[in-house]
């Protein structure tokens, strides 16, 4: 197998791509296969592994022949972000070598068999979709941080009854964006078919440390959870507030209305 060079690229830019569609563009030029759950591209010089939500992990790829690429997969993806770009080197190493399969941001690999890429891009695609993830919760965390702020110094929160609900509404976007997506974190199908291979991809995933960034993910969720229901709160304490105060106005009229009634019975 040739490569152009001995980098892989991991490139997020989207949240779903047409991979039914990628495999017809593609299909025209190089060998297109669809996996279970990715599409295996292969070049005379490089593979690429494309994935349905919105990840490309391309081997041994020239750089501007990969950018050219992704171009061309924008106009088949949805919901575009900024492009997120990882750079690893690879090599080739004896089969029986007692070698950790990455370190420094190089990966030893037996071989260069599609599986075995397929197996390690899995690994790469989750960990450069879970970083979105996390850069989402992070931001959405520290926009927010002035209303815990607000909150401690005055005990309540300054903001009208329509400016609670958009940020609510804003703060369960997030949340659903994230949870609905949270299976692509699981252990690929792909796996069911060559359960052989999974060992590289633990490896990688062990590397990559999915599963601590996983934890960290869960705790920003829980702090998305918490100012959720502080503004939940926060609304409902407002909306009973306004009852009350319609209730007081009621009883205030009545009252009126009753002494006017008294009074006008009274004899002059």
């Amino acid at each position: 197998m040739s490569f152009f060079n001995k980098s892989v690229e991991v490139i997020d830019f989207a949240d779903h791509i047409n991979l039914k569609s990628a495999q017809k563009q593609f299909a025209t030029r190089y060998i297109a296969e669809q996996y279970r759950d990715a599409l295996h591209i292969e070049m005379p010089k490089g593979q690429m592994f494309i994935f349905d939500y919105g990840v490309v992990v391309a081997w041994g790829v020239n750089p501007d022949k990969a950018a050219q690429y992704i171009n061309e997969l924008k106009d088949l993806a949805s919901k575009l972000h900024d492009d997120q770009v990882d750079t690893y080197e690879f090599t080739k190493v004896d089969e029986q070598a007692e070698q950790a399969l990455a370190s420094n941001d190089t990966l030893y690999l037996p071989n260069f068999q599609t599986n075995t890429l397929l197996a390690l891009s899995h690994a790469f695609a989750q960990s450069a979709k879970l970083q979105h993830y996390e850069e989402i919760a992070e931001k959405t965390i520290v926009s927010n941080q002035y209303l815990i702020d607000m909150l401690a110094k005055s005990g309540k929160i300054a903001l009208n009854r329509k400016q609670l609900a958009k940020l609510r509404g804003q703060l369960f976007q997030t949340k659903t964006d994230i949870v609905l997506h949270y299976n692509l974190l699981d252990t690929p199908e792909f796996f069911w078919d060559f359960p052989a291979l999974e060992h590289y991809y633990l490896s990688l995933g062990k590397y990559l440390e999915l599963s601590q960034r996983i934890e960290i993910l869960n705790l920003k969720l829980e702090t998305i959870q918490d100012l959720f229901d502080m503004l939940a709160a926060e609304q409902n304490h407002k909306h009973s507030s306004f009852l009350e105060w319609i209730i007081i106005i009621l009883i205030a009229i009545e009252i009126v209305i009753f002494f006017g009634e008294y009074f006008h019975i009274l004899p002059k």
